[in-house]
């Protein structure tokens, strides 16, 4: 039977007019809009403040070394120094890494370049502290430590999950400047957790104020990651009409991220900054001791910011949910 114009079996079945063919305008604007939806935003600002950080650690590193008075007094401040450096340098590399790859889609090449902006962040780093430290045997361990941070840390902003790196990035930045503001009460804070003249005393205090110091640092880090996820969000809805929506898990990652580069920088100065440790540790016994009881507060301060912080952005994206559909036909059929 044939098919006249007007009927209505002109048209086949198994050839849809509606379907767009491959590499049409359609899809580009689609991948376009995915791709822009993953964007991590402020990259460039954030990596703009974290040199500002790593720029001012290393100075302050420098300017205690070169005040004190003795080497020995200059080795165990190098020692005490020497986290927040690696600190800085992991969310420097990954902050610098962040910008240089943002647009880019293609994993390996997002991953090499990510890797080489880490190892330029690393070797400027290193320089910086070889031209202008004192010629000393803590030196060339600071300058290897922090161009090995901060390229590991470049190399983890090669993962495609760009704004959950950037919300890490943020969150460790805000809790490092945390701490280092949180120093000018310590004092005070050990006195009201009962520090007194006995030796007891003085470390149930100082374990007190660690405690407050990493639970607040946990918190902020949450809130951080939370509100950086967030504003990615919102941003891509804005920009591209609609987003590509992260899940819990991304919000745990970002909140527990702070807590796992502390913990990160702790692998860092065992492996690269253990001759430095070592020397320190060997001036005195009480150094020794000190030592000791600094690297058990390290890892258990890194452990309370990774579970609070995780815990804290967890519970600000749960609080943002909707009632599921299930229930709100209930709740209309009753």
């Amino acid at each position: 039977m044939s098919k006249q114009p007007g009927s209505s079996t002109a048209a086949e079945p198994d050839q849809p007019a509606t379907e767009p063919a491959a590499g049409s305008p359609s899809d580009e604007t689609a991948e376009a809009t995915a791709g822009g939806a993953r964007l991590a935003p402020g990259a460039l600002v954030l990596a703009v403040l974290s040199l500002g950080w790593l720029a001012a650690m290393l100075w302050s590193t420098r300017q205690a070394i070169t005040s004190a008075a003795a080497g020995v007094t200059a080795l165990s401040l190098s020692a005490y120094a020497l986290p927040g450096v690696i600190t800085a340098a992991l969310v420097a590399g990954a902050a610098v890494a962040l910008a240089a790859t943002n647009r880019l889609d293609r994993a390996t090449l997002r991953f090499l370049v990510a890797a080489g902006a880490g190892l330029l962040v690393g070797l400027a780093a290193a320089l910086a502290v070889n031209l202008t430290y004192a010629d000393n045997a803590t030196t060339n361990t600071i300058a290897g430590t922090t161009a090995a941070a901060a390229i590991i840390g470049g190399a983890t902003a090669g993962a495609r999950t760009a704004r959950v790196v950037g919300a890490v990035a943020a969150a460790t930045l805000a809790a490092q400047i945390f701490v280092v503001l949180f120093s000018r009460v310590r004092d005070p804070l050990s006195d009201l957790f009962g520090a007194g003249d006995t030796q007891q005393s003085m470390l149930d205090a100082a374990k007190w104020v660690s405690r407050t110091e990493s639970l607040l640092a946990g918190l902020i880090a949450g809130l951080v990651a939370y509100l950086y996820l967030t504003w990615a969000r919102r941003r891509a809805e804005r920009r591209n009409g609609a987003a590509a929506a992260l899940r819990w898990p991304a919000y745990l990652v970002a909140g527990a991220g702070a807590g796992l580069l502390l913990l990160l920088t702790e692998v860092i100065i065992r492996i690269g900054g253990r001759g430095l440790l070592d020397l320190a540790a060997a001036l005195s016994e009480a150094d020794e001791v000190a030592q000791t009881a600094l690297g058990t507060s390290r890892v258990d301060n890194g452990i309370w910011v990774l579970f609070v912080g995780a815990l804290t952005a967890l519970v600000l994206f749960g609080r943002t949910l909707g009632p599921r559909a299930g229930e709100d036909e209930d709740e209309s059929g009753s």
